[in-house]
C-alpha cells in the first residue's frame, strides 16, 4: 500500500515539475520575444512614471528566469534613470518627455536629482509636459519642472508643506510589561525616544523642524523658479491648500490647464508635429532603459568605481537591501586591485546601524584611500553609521536635501521582567563569576548598565575621533555639532560636515579631478547575485514574509510592527538615525 501511495505521489510530483518547466519555457520564449520587439521609433515621447521603488543602485539580472519571475519589476535604478534622460537629450527619435505619475517611489533627494537632470534635458531645446489625475506633493515637485503642467478637471494638487510623524510606545510598554532598556549618548540621539517617553522632546522637535524647513526651502526655490511664483505666495498656497481642486490650482498658477487625458494626448501629438488621428509613439522609461539607454557608453580605458552602500548597516554579508561589511569590504579590495580604476565614489544612502560593521568598513576605506582617492556622494540619507562611512573620504558631497549627521550612538536591550512577573514566571540564574550578566526576565542591574554605558561612551568617542581626523576638525568642535543632531545637506555644508552640495554626477566629476583624468567610464559595485530561494520567492504562492504581513495588517500597521521588530533585533551598540524619518 505504501509502495502504491509513494508511486502515485512520485508520478504527480513529476507531472507538476514538468508542468512548471513547460510554463517557464513558454514564459521565457515570451519574455525574449517581448524584449526583441522594444525599439525607439521616430517621433517618440519618453514617458516617465516613477511609481516603482527607486533605488540608487538596482542591478537587473541577466538571467532570463529572473525576468520571468518578475524580480526586476518592483524597482528601478536611479543611476539608470539619470543615464536614460541624458541619452534622450541626444536621441533624435526622442522629441520630448511626458511626466505622468501620481506618485513617486523615490526619496526627496532622489527626486531632486531626477528633476535637475530634467532641467538639463529642457536646456537641450526639447519639451517636457506633465499630466496626472491627482498630484501628490512629491509628484508635483517633480512635474513642476515641465514646460506645461496639466491636471484632470476632477483632480487636485496636494501642495501643503512637509511633515514628519513619530510614534511613541511608552504606554504600550507599561501596559504589556515588555520594555526596551536604553543607554545612549547624544542630546539629540532620539532614535530611542519612542521607548522612553510618550511625547517628543524639545531637542528632537527642534532638529526635525530645522531639517524639514531646510528641505522645504529647497522645494520652494525649485518650484518658484519653474512656475515663476514667489516663495511667499507658494507658502500661502500651501497654508490655505489652494491646489485642492483643479480650478484653484489653475487660478494660483500651480498648473496650466485642467484637461482630460485624451486632450493631453492631443497636445503631445501637437508638440511632436503629428496629426491628431495618428498614433502617438510613446516609450516608458523602463523600456527605454531596456534598449541599452540606461548606460553611458565610453571607450575610455580609465574607470571610476561607484560603490553603492544602501540600506541599514548590519553586521554580516550584505545585499541589495542592507549594508554588510563583507560585501563592501570585498568591493573595496577588488577595486584596489584593478589597474584601470583611478578613483572611487562611495554612494551612501543609509540611516546607519551597527557600530561594529561601520568601524570595519571605515577601516577598509582608510586603507583604500592610501591607494585611490575616494569621494562620498550622499543620497537621501547618510546619517549616524552612514556618516561614519563617509567621514574619512577625501571629499564629501551631499544633496541639498540629504539628511546627514546624527553623530551619536545607543544601545537598546529588550526586557520582559514586568511581563514575566505578571504571568507568574520567575527566573533564577547560576554563574561561575561575578561579571555583569543580563537576563530579559530580570530588571537590568546597575553593574550591567554601567558596563553597557561604558561601551556606548567608548564607541561615541571613537566616532568623534574618526570624524575629527577625517574632517580636520577639533574633537570639541565635532562634539558641539554631534550629540546625535540631524542636519540637512545645506546645514551640513555650513557646519563643515560636508564639503560641497551636488549629486552623484558631481561626485564622479570630483573624483575624476582628484585622479587627474578627463576621459573615463563608470563601473558599478558591488556585484549582487541571487540564490535559488530569492529567485523563486517571486512566485505568487511564494510571497515574501513582508508582502504577506502588509496584506494581512495593512501598510500603516505593518510600519508599526516593523519599527518595533527592528529595535528588537538590534545587536550591539548602534550608530543609527533617530527613528525612521518619513517625510510627507
Amino acid at each position: 500500500m505504501n509502495f502504491l501511495r509513494n508511486l502515485i505521489a512520485s508520478i504527480f510530483g513529476t507531472l507538476i515539475a514538468l508542468g512548471i518547466i513547460l510554463i517557464l519555457i513558454v514564459l521565457l520564449a515570451s519574455a525574449i520575444g517581448e524584449t526583441d520587439k522594444i525599439s525607439v521609433k521616430e517621433n517618440t515621447v519618453l514617458e516617465i512614471k516613477l511609481e516603482k521603488t527607486v533605488k540608487d543602485f538596482a542591478p537587473k539580472s541577466d538571467n532570463p528566469i529572473d525576468e520571468i519571475l518578475g524580480l526586476n519589476d518592483d524597482k528601478i535604478a536611479l543611476n539608470e534613470i539619470i543615464n536614460a534622460i541624458e541619452n534622450a537629450k541626444d536621441d533624435a527619435n526622442i522629441k520630448g518627455i511626458s511626466i505622468n505619475t501620481m506618485g513617486v517611489g523615490a526619496g526627496i533627494s532622489q527626486t531632486q536629482t531626477i528633476r535637475n537632470k530634467l532641467e538639463e534635458f529642457k536646456a537641450s531645446g526639447k519639451f517636457i509636459n506633465a499630466y496626472a489625475d491627482v498630484y501628490d506633493q512629491k509628484s508635483y515637485y517633480l512635474s513642476s519642472v515641465a514646460d506645461s503642467i496639466f491636471l484632470n478637471p476632477a483632480g487636485s494638487v496636494d501642495f501643503k508643506g512637509l511633515a514628519s510623524e513619530v510614534l511613541f510606545y511608552k504606554d504600550l510598554e507599561d501596559k504589556s510589561g515588555v520594555t526596551m532598556e536604553v543607554i545612549r549618548h547624544g542630546k539629540y540621539k532620539s532614535a530611542v525616544e519612542p521607548f522612553l517617553y510618550n511625547e517628543m522632546s524639545d531637542a528632537n522637535r527642534e532638529q526635525i523642524a530645522s531639517f524639514l524647513n531646510a528641505i522645504w526651502g529647497e522645494i520652494l526655490d525649485d518650484v518658484a523658479k519653474s512656475r515663476n511664483i514667489i516663495v511667499d505666495e507658494l507658502n500661502n498656497i500651501a497654508d490655505n491648500l489652494l491646489g485642492r481642486n483643479a480650478d484653484l490650482a489653475v487660478q494660483n498658477n500651480l498648473i496650466d490647464a485642467a484637461i482630460y487625458a485624451d486632450e493631453y494626448e492631443s497636445k503631445l501629438k501637437q508638440a511632436i508635429g503629428v496629426a491628431t488621428d495618428d498614433t502617438l509613439n510613446k516609450i516608458s522609461i523602463e523600456d527605454y532603459i531596456s534598449t541599452g539607454k540606461g548606460r553611458i557608453y565610453s571607450s575610455a580605458s580609465n574607470k571610476i568605481a561607484v560603490i553603492y552602500a544602501q540600506g541599514e548597516i548590519m553586521y554580516g554579508k550584505g545585499d541589495e537591501t542592507y549594508i554588510g561589511q563583507d560585501m563592501i569590504i570585498k568591493a573595496l579590495k577588488v577595486v584596489r586591485k584593478s589597474k584601470d580604476i583611478k578613483a572611487i565614489v562611495l554612494r551612501i544612502n543609509s540611516p546607519g546601524g551597527s557600530a561594529l560593521a561601520s568601524e570595519l568598513i571605515w577601516r577598509e576605506i582608510e586603507i583604500t584611500k592610501k591607494t585611490l582617492p575616494i569621494v562620498v556622494s550622499m543620497g537621501d540619507v547618510a546619517a549616524s553609521g552612514g556618516y561614519y562611512l563617509a567621514c574619512n573620504a577625501n571629499k564629501i558631497i551631499a544633496e541639498p536635501t540629504t539628511i546627514t549627521g546624527s553623530i551619536g550612538v545607543f544601545g537598546v536591550i529588550p526586557n520582559i521582567s514586568k511581563l514575566a512577573g505578571n504571568i507568574g514566571i520567575n527566573a533564577e540564574q547560576v554563574s561561575t563569576n561575578k561579571g555583569a550578566n543580563y537576563s530579559v526576565f530580570e530588571p537590568m542591574s546597575e553593574d550591567f548598565r554601567a558596563v553597557t554605558t561604558e561601551g556606548v561612551e567608548q564607541v561615541y568617542n571613537t566616532f568623534l575621533d574618526r570624524v575629527s581626523n577625517g574632517r580636520n576638525m577639533s574633537f570639541s568642535a565635532v562634539d558641539s555639532i554631534a550629540q546625535g543632531r540631524v542636519w540637512s545637506g545645506v546645514e551640513a555644508k555650513k557646519n563643515g560636515l560636508v564639503d560641497d552640495l551636488g549629486n552623484l554626477e558631481d561626485a564622479i566629476a570630483a573624483a575624476a579631478e582628484l585622479a587627474e583624468i578627463t576621459d573615463y567610464k563608470v563601473r558599478n559595485y558591488p556585484d549582487y547575485k541571487l540564490d535559488l530561494e530569492d529567485r523563486f520567492s517571486g512566485f505568487p504562492f511564494m510571497k515574501t514574509k513582508e508582502k504577506l504581513l502588509i496584506e494581512e495588517f495593512g501598510e500603516e500597521n505593518y510600519k508599526i510592527y516593523k519599527t518595533v521588530k527592528s529595535f528588537s533585533n538590534l545587536k550591539g551598540i548602534q550608530a543609527r538615525m533617530p527613528y525612521v524619518i518619513d517625510i510627507h
